[in-house]
């Protein structure tokens, strides 16, 4: 997955709440707790940001058909419109 963030910026400790039992069980799978709670993160992160975009590009080629729609038929509310 294509990050936007740094495998060189400063790391500091921070307080999560997690299940215990589930801790146990990745420290069973890992010695790198850390590193794979990091990495899923930033996939998280990442495919957040990826969604948001392509919210923001369906929202604006919409934006963009209404306009061209409006350019060449009017819009509904001319007919009505008193003014």
């Amino acid at each position: 997955m294509n990050t936007t963030h740094s495998n060189e910026a400063r790391k500091r400790a921070v307080n999560l709440s997690l299940s215990e039992d589930l801790v146990v069980q990745a420290r069973g799978l890992t010695s790198n707790l850390s590193g794979i709670v990091e990495s899923l993160l930033a996939d998280y992160v990442e495919q957040d940001r990826q969604r948001r975009l392509a919210k923001a590009n369906t929202t604006q080629a919409t934006i963009d058909m209404w306009n061209g729609f409006n350019a060449k038929h009017g819009s509904f509310a001319d007919e009505y419109s008193s003014l």
